[in-house]
């Protein structure tokens, strides 16, 4: 009876043993996926595909081709994704300097450097196959420039010059235009209007943001505007002359045709508030009110790319 009871035991200690193990190795895959996805900032990469969208849209001629318009916004997806893992892949060193990053799948040693790049370059090759087969090779030569821009040229910039803010806009300014090329298959002036406006909206809100964690940027050695100028007499005047020429910039798409006077009222409404966030946020040389603007700057973008779209 004994032995009977010490081999019941035994078995129970055993199957609870094997349970944990295949409990941790769950987690541990759960962990592991979850560190992958966010590689891919998921949150940013939506927000751009929705500006894709609405340049999509707006660039359809004709009959709304539905099956081209998933197509695109899947490989412009894949693209964000793509971008976003190969610049924490090359920023994994200054990420671990910084409070706001240093959590991140590569500095926390979640996932290793290898890991990260072939990642990175898996998704940037399939997009780029993909927006080239399935969308047009204007919009996949696009994808290419987003590329090199933002994760040759920009990423590795950042610890050298202040002035990669500029050259990292041009990039980010891509994705309404590269959804309009994927509808009509040819860049416009209407792209162009879509491509300056979001060109413009990122430095305000980018200062911003640089205003906010300049201490952690300085320390990371990555030579954002307000670490090389930390009076903020420059990026205070640049914040403001920014949101200046943003205002007639988003009045664009009503001059050129194609929105309404709905879209051109809000647009004004919405570039005026903006503008005044950011003269108070100039002139308070604040981290509350650098955090204000950075808010009204991500309230902003999709306010009025939605107005555009439904006045269009």
């Amino acid at each position: 009876m004994l032995l009977f009871q010490i081999r019941s035991t035994s078995e129970l200690i055993m199957d609870t043993a094997a349970a944990d193990i295949a409990t941790n190795r769950m987690l541990g895959w759960r962990m592991r996926v979850g560190a992958f996805v966010e590689l891919t900032k998921p949150r940013i990469a939506i927000m751009l595909v929705l500006t894709s969208a609405a340049g999509f849209y707006l660039g359809t001629k004709g009959d709304f081709n539905f099956a081209l318009f998933v197509n695109s916004m899947i490989g412009i997806l894949i693209l964000a994704f793509g971008v976003a893992t190969l610049n924490q892949w090359i920023e994994r060193s200054t990420d671990a300097l910084m409070d706001r990053t240093k959590s991140r799948p590569l500095p926390s040693s979640r996932l290793t450097g290898v890991e990260a790049l072939v990642f990175g370059l898996a998704q940037c090759t399939v997009a780029e196959i993909y927006l080239f087969f399935l969308v047009n090779p204007l919009t996949a030569g696009l994808g290419l420039v987003v590329i090199v821009g933002y994760v040759l040229l920009y990423t590795p910039l950042k610890t050298r010059t202040s002035a990669s803010t500029a050259i990292g806009a041009i990039p980010g300014a891509m994705p309404p235009l590269m959804g309009w090329t994927a509808a009509a298959n040819e860049v416009t002036l209407g792209a162009w209007a879509l491509f300056v406006m979001l060109f413009l909206w990122q430095f305000p809100h980018f200062l911003a943001i640089a205003w906010m964690y300049k201490e952690q940027y300085a320390k990371a050695g990555i030579l954002m505007l307000p670490v090389v100028e930390p009076a903020g007499k420059i990026t205070a005047r640049q914040i403001v002359l920014f949101a200046i020429m943003l205002v007639p910039a988003s009045l664009a798409p009503f001059f050129l045709g194609f929105a309404g006077v709905v879209y051109l009222v809000g647009a004004t409404i919405l570039g005026c508030w903006f503008l005044l966030e950011s003269i108070r946020a100039a002139r308070a040389k604040t981290v509350e009110k650098a955090r204000r603007l950075l808010l009204v700057s991500v309230l902003y973008l999709p306010l009025i790319f939605g107005l555009l779209v439904l006045d269009h």
